[in-house]
């Protein structure tokens, strides 16, 4: 059952799950730390979403500045100009994210909700254009949903900025955590099989 899941027949495959397991402690630990991050984010909301709110800047950040080395790179005076544009204005954007984080997570909360109601609709349309499938009602299901958060943190906004960005990280983050967990121990199986019976 692992061969499938973790590298199937393929040599390389199964040399990189074999280097893999024997590190599986490293995933295990990684997933704890995005655990522990999560539950910590639960239990202080508005600290998280300043702290997402800053990691949004930092992405941003990092992007203009690979906009601007890209734009010198660029040999075409037109092109050199438009992507020093762009990479200028997503700096000037992460820095007015540092600048005022809680305005900022306002903004991207309305944003949030916004998009949560489109991708939302989108999904409720493809569920219904699969109807003749079986199972076509989880997806109508899962869009409905969707477009019912939007629609909350859109009624809850401005006051939902304090929490909407923070619980979305938190909960990302147990879901990360989990999963790193959960293939650390499957890696451990399969470099020390037997391990649960000692």
């Amino acid at each position: 059952m692992y061969e499938s899941d973790f590298g199937g027949r393929d040599p390389r495959g199964r040399e990189m799950q074999e280097t893999l397991a024997e590190r599986w402690g490293w995933l295990v630990a990684f997933g704890a730390i995005a655990l522990i991050g999560g539950f910590l984010g639960l239990i202080a909301i508005v600290t998280a979403t300043v702290a997402s709110v800053y990691l949004i800047g930092f992405m941003m950040l990092l992007s203009g500045f690979a906009e601007v080395a890209h734009g010198i790179q660029s040999r075409r005076w037109s092109r050199f100009f438009l992507w020093i544009l762009i990479g200028a204005l997503y700096v000037v954007a992460a820095a007015m994210i540092f600048v005022a984080p809680l305005f900022a997570a306002v903004i991207l909360t309305w944003l949030l909700g916004m998009v949560l109601i489109f991708a939302g609709g989108v999904r409720t349309f493809l569920a219904f254009s699969m109807r003749p499938q079986r199972r076509w009602g989880y997806v109508l299901a899962s869009g409905l949903l969707t477009i019912l958060i939007g629609v909350v943190i859109l009624i809850g906004w401005p006051a939902s900025s304090l929490w909407a960005l923070g619980i979305f990280l938190a909960v990302d983050l147990i879901v990360i955590g989990s999963a790193w967990i959960a293939m650390g121990l499957a890696l451990r199986d399969i470099a020390h099989p037997g391990s649960d019976s000692v």
